[in-house]
This record gives structure tokens, sequence and C-alpha cells, in this order.
């Protein structure tokens, strides 16, 4: 209920907020603007800053890079590659779903080791030096950045003009291995340049470092070349190619009307964003209406931001604490574990690795309770659980199973090294001293190991190490039970 309270109380203070900024910006634009824009005071006295564009920006258009990134530090790309690249149904399958999953027009990966051209399709060709059509490789290779933009016929989609983003790809020391990435058509752009001044009801362009015009919406179609040489833009194009990655606020006369443009260098595309508006008569009233919302606007986010971000914390940290860990030990809960191993599993399989887990249950557990009191229980299963950690790696997942019961993940081990493990932890726990009193026996544990099986269901694997785990216990505890396979176990 306490927690309910507080969001709810949360949400109060927001709807507050954004109401009184809301009112507010509503008022002061009404004020100002009712004289000089009346009725359209809505439609065009809304602000827009480059801030508005940019994030869309990141949504549509710099999600490439980040792909291409992704891509370039991918372990399977690059073991690929370095294992010799034998099977090329594996990079042409990884190509495909990356291209399908993000829906690009391509994805590619060309290896400096055999100057192969991969694609979704397979093998495209071999790059040469002396090939104009591969010189970007080479200039890629060379290049000091990890990754750049490049608009270029692409070979395999009919030489469609495509805009490229070139990732470079290292292997572990550091040594360049080859270049991925995934390609965007310039009408995909354009379409996206085209949703944008629709919406916004502004005219918006990319230029390059040297300010040639890169991309324009269909709206647009007259305007290309040089900025340089664009009319009205030509006089403020030295101040538009500042390579500030913070919007620049600058303006110029075109045909007797005044032009507000926003200028900002994105590094990831390496492009200039321009973004133009024709405000003529009304540029007065609209700048008073514009600098008095971005005063309300700024100060209104600010403190939803803290407010929320305070809240998030709280509430993340304790629903993290509840839903992911045991309260007694600390270690992680059945449910939280649920999480981890599905996780694992999708590992092993993809790297084709072993994978082990070790459940075991404290022996006459009970006689504990009965004898010396269920505080003294719960100090035996945090001590347990302490030593447990103790004895396996810091990759290892130890989790309570519930009541008694623990049981450890162990990745890349297979079943030889996790019966072992779980004979370390046998020892520990029959050594330690758990200050029971000189008349009681030592604390022991049964212990079953078993080994995942490839495609094995969760039943089934938990259900071996259940059995083997039982198997100890039936053939006298304080053993180790490994089943070597989802039909024989043996013992130790």
């Amino acid at each position: 209920m306490r927690l309910f309270s507080e969001k709810y109380r949360l949400l109060t203070w927001i709807s507050i907020l954004l109401i009184g900024g809301f009112l507010t910006t509503i008022i002061a634009s009404y004020i100002v603007s009712r004289d000089a824009i009346r009725q359209n005071v809505v439609e065009q006295a809304l602000p827009l800053t480059s801030d508005n564009i940019y994030s869309e920006i990141q949504k549509d258009i710099l999600r490439p890079v980040f792909i291409s990134s992704l891509m370039a530090s991918d372990t399977f790309l690059r073991d690929w590659i370095i294992a010799g690249e034998t099977d090329i149904t594996q990079i042409k399958r990884y190509l495909k779903e990356v291209k399908e999953k993000y829906n690009t027009i391509t994805s590619f990966l060309v290896s400096e080791n055999t100057q192969n051209y991969y694609y979704a399709g397979g093998l495209l060709k071999a790059v040469k030096k002396d090939e104009p059509r591969d010189t970007w490789f080479y200039r890629v290779r060379e290049m000091k950045t990890d990754y750049e933009t490049n608009v270029d016929n692409d070979m395999a989609n009919r030489d469609t003009m495509t805009i490229f983003i070139n990732h470079r790809v290292f292997d572990y020391d550091g040594k360049f291995i080859g270049a991925t990435g995934v390609g965007l058509t310039l009408d995909t752009m354009t379409a996206i340049l085209d949703s944008y001044q629709k919406r916004f009801h502004r005219n918006i362009y990319f230029t390059d470092d040297k300010g040639e015009i890169k991309i324009a919406g269909k709206s647009m179609k007259n305007i290309h070349g040089s900025i340089s040489k664009l009319p009205g833009v030509s006089s403020i194009a030295k101040d538009i190619l500042n390579r500030d990655t913070r919007p620049t606020q600058l303006e110029y006369q075109h045909d007797g009307a005044t032009i507000l443009m926003s200028s900002r260098f994105i590094p990831e595309l390496d492009w200039y964003l321009l973004v133009e508006q024709d405000i003529t008569d009304d540029v007065r009233p609209i700048e008073r209406v514009f600098f008095i919302n971005i005063i309300v606007s700024a100060i209104v986010t600010l403190l939803i931001l803290a407010l929320t971000l305070l809240a998030v914390n709280r509430y993340q940290r304790r629903l993290e604490i509840i839903a992911g860990t045991d309260a007694l030990t600390g270690l992680l809960n059945r449910q939280a574990f649920e999480i981890v191993f599905q996780q694992a599993i999708l590992d092993s399989e993809r790297r084709r690795i072993p994978l082990s887990v070790i459940l075991f249950d404290i022996d006459f557990f009970k006689m504990v309770n009965d004898n010396h009191g269920h505080l003294t229980g719960d100090r035996v299963l945090k001590d347990i659980a302490s030593i447990t950690k103790g004895a396996v790696r810091e990759s290892d997942i130890v989790t309570r199973w519930g009541g008694e019961e623990f049981l450890v993940l162990l990745k890349d081990c297979p079943l030889e090294k996790a019966a072992a493990l779980a004979e370390k932890i046998r020892v520990m726990i029959a050594s330690h001293d758990f200050e029971l009193g000189a008349s009681e026996l030592c604390m022991t544990t049964s212990l079953g190991v078993v080994e995942y099986a490839y495609r094995e269901t969760w039943l089934s694997f938990f259900g071996r190490a259940d059995k083997a785990l039982y198997q100890a216990k039936n053939e006298g505890r304080n053993r180790v039970v490994a089943s070597s396979s989802p039909a024989t176990p043996a013992a130790q």
C-alpha cells in the first residue's frame, strides 16, 4: 500500500506541474500574440527547436549507426573471421537476421584476411584495390575514426543509391580485420525527411562537412549543390559549418523574407542538420512566445525529470531487491534465477559451450531447527550460502532454490569440473564449524550434478538434477552424484 501511495503522490505532482506549465504557456502565448496572429495562434505559435528534430533523427536515422557499432563489436562476427571464415552459411544467416530484424536495405561484412564481401545472400565477390567500386573499403581500412557514412551504389541491390554506415572491425588485440555495417536507401531517407517536414512544417535537409547538400525532401527537389551558392544561405554558410554539436541559431534574408535556421553537427553521420522556418512579419511576437515557452518548458522539464528520476531510482531499487533476491541469504531467488538461466541457455547453445548445475540439500536440516531453533537454522543457511559463494567463480550463479536447497549455475563448465567443484563445496561445508555444540554432528550436504544437453527442456534438465540429488541422499547422504547424460546417472 505504501508503494502505491507514493506512486500516486508522484503522479499527482507530475500532473500539477504539467497542467501549470501548459496553462502558463497557453496564457502567455495568447497575451503576446492575440493582436498579431489571432485565430492562428495554436497552429503557428508552437515552438520548435532543433532538439525536437534531433530526437526524431536519433530514432529513425541514427539507428543504423548504432546497429553497425553493435555488429562491429559482436564476438560472433569477430570470432568467425578469426576462425578462418570456414562456414559461409553462418555469416549469411547472421547478416540476414540483422537485415530483417532492423529493416535495413542491406547488411554486409568485408574481411581483411580474404578480401571477401559477404551480404545477406552469401558471398557477393572479392574486393580489389584496382576496382573503383571497392575504394571505400581501403579508405575505411586507413581511417582514424571507427566508422563513416558513405553514399554509394549497392551492387547487392541492383545498384540502388544507398547510404552506408561502414564500421571498422578489430580483433581482440586491436588489429583491423574487416569492415561491417548496414545501409539505407536514399529514397528511405527522403521519405523520412518528407514526414518530418509535413509534421513540423519546416524545411529540413542535410549537408556534409564541406557544405554539399546530401539529402533533402521531395518538396525541396530544387535544393542541391553547395550551401555557399544558395541565395541567402550563402551569407551564413561559414557559420553553419562550425562542427558544433549544440544547436546554432542563425537567420538570413531571401526575397524579402526572414528565414530562421537551426544548424547542428551530427558526429554519428558526419553531416549537418539544417532546419529552416520562414517567420516573415510574425517574427517578433513568435520570438517572444518562443522564449517564454522555452523558459517555462525548461523549468517544468527539469522539475519533472528530477522528480521522475528520484522516484524511478527508489522504486527500481526496491523492486529489484524484492523481486530478485532471497531476503535471508542475499542470493538470487528462484524467480530471478529463471531469467538468468534462460539467457545462459541461449549463450550456451549459440557458443556451443557446456553448462552445468549443482543442486544440493542440507542433510537432516530439520534437526537443526528442532534442536537449536529457527534463528540458528537461519544462521546456518546464511553460512552455507557464504561458503558456496566463496567456493565458486565470480561468473557462477548461486541461488537459494527453496527451503534448505541451493543451486549453482556453472557457465562454460563441463560435467567433470562441475562434479569436482561440487565435491569441493561438500568438503568445505562438512569441515566448517557452525557452532552447534560439541555433541552435534557436523553439517553435511547431498549434491546432484548435471550438464545441460543441447535442446533439453527445463523440466528434463532440472528433473535430472533433482534425481541425482535424491540418489545421493538414498545412497547415504554427504556425497556427490553426477548425471552423465539425460538417461544415465553416475555416482562420484
